[in-house]
């Protein structure tokens, strides 16, 4: 029986990495997303919600039940602590599910599991300790700036500033075995070339 393979599947604002991991879904890789898994655990009934009442008061859960995204933001901006107050309650359980997750992955025999984690080269050697390859999409920043601004209506200023936020694109390109660029003149035709290409190479 072939061996599970396992990538970290990274990119920065805007570079395609949830379209990525859509089309090696199709061709059957067990995507686990963790930036939806953290969502999760703030959403109502989620598992971070009485830590995050307890540590920061009731005032930060909204009245859907779900934490208040909008004033939390308003805090870590008052409190440079918070916000790691708030990673301490999250990650443990955002790690829990990702494990969870994974074993039923191994317990499936699939043969490719793809951790798509947006901060994987910010989160330092943890991640590139537990994969066999990182797989990044890069992207030029202007083509990141007008897919962002088309889709999620936000202000040139605002993006940058995200981008900024994150680790530049020679830092992530340093950490890849592996690069599929997703920036200006790609169609979606030559993605999914690529994704097919490198599925074939990671055991799909």
């Amino acid at each position: 029986m072939p061996s599970t393979r396992q990538i970290g599947l990274t990119g920065g604002i805007g570079s395609g990495k949830s379209t990525v991991a859509t089309l090696l879904a199709e061709r059957g890789a067990a995507v686990i997303d963790a930036d939806a898994i953290s969502r999760a655990s703030t959403a109502g009934g989620g598992g971070a919600l009485p830590a995050i009442a307890a540590t920061f008061g009731a005032a930060l859960i909204g009245a859907d039940g779900a934490l208040d995204r909008a004033a939390m933001r308003a805090l870590v901006y008052r409190d440079a602590g918070a916000r790691q107050r708030l990673e301490a309650i999250v990650h443990p359980l955002v790690a829990q599910e990702i494990d969870r997750q994974a074993q039923r992955a191994l317990d499936a025999g699939r043969r490719l599991i793809v951790f798509d984690v947006p901060l994987l080269v910010e989160s330092g050697p943890r991640w590139r300790a537990r994969v066999d390859r990182v797989l990044v999409v890069d992207c030029d920043p202007a083509t990141q700036i007008e897919r962002v601004m088309a889709r999620n209506q936000l202000p040139r200023e605002e993006i940058e500033r995200i981008i900024a936020a994150q680790v530049t694109r020679a830092q992530r390109l340093g950490a890849a075995d592996a690069v599929l660029f997703n920036g200006a003149g790609v169609t979606l035709t030559a993605l999914h070339t690529q994704v097919h290409t490198w599925a074939a190479r990671f055991g799909l």
